[in-house]
């Protein structure tokens, strides 16, 4: 089985900086992807940032500029870098990868992480 384990989470002021960290555990072959989604109360789950196991980024437009996406060296672990946040970033963050479980076999699998909560107010 795969866990996704995120932290980093808490309350900060408009302005302020938090950085996510995402680590992947378990039966893992590879990670070829791994991502950042946030959800709102009332709204849905919104993609936030991506990367690839090649290292190519994507941004939703109204983080771009202030979120950073990385990858650690370990490769099982993601992070998210906000700066400059605003209280419309208040949301539960959850982290996402797309993983290989063995080599025999190219079938890929999505787990979540349990959510990071996120919350942008004075």
């Amino acid at each position: 089985q795969v866990q996704l384990v995120e932290s980093g989470g808490g309350l900060v002021q408009p302005g302020g900086s938090l950085r996510l960290s995402c680590a992947a555990s378990g039966s893992i072959f590879s990670i070829n992807a791994m991502g950042w989604y946030r959800q709102a109360p009332g709204n849905e789950r919104e993609l936030v940032a991506h990367i690839t196991s090649g290292g190519s980024t994507y941004y939703v437009d109204s983080v771009k500029g202030r979120f950073t996406i990385s990858r650690g060296i370990a490769e099982n672990t993601a992070y998210l870098q906000m700066n400059s946040l605003k209280p419309e970033d208040t949301a539960v963050y959850y982290c996402k990868a797309i993983i290989r479980r063995d080599s025999l076999s190219t079938n890929e699998y999505q787990y979540w992480g349990q959510g990071t909560q996120v919350t942008v107010s004075s």
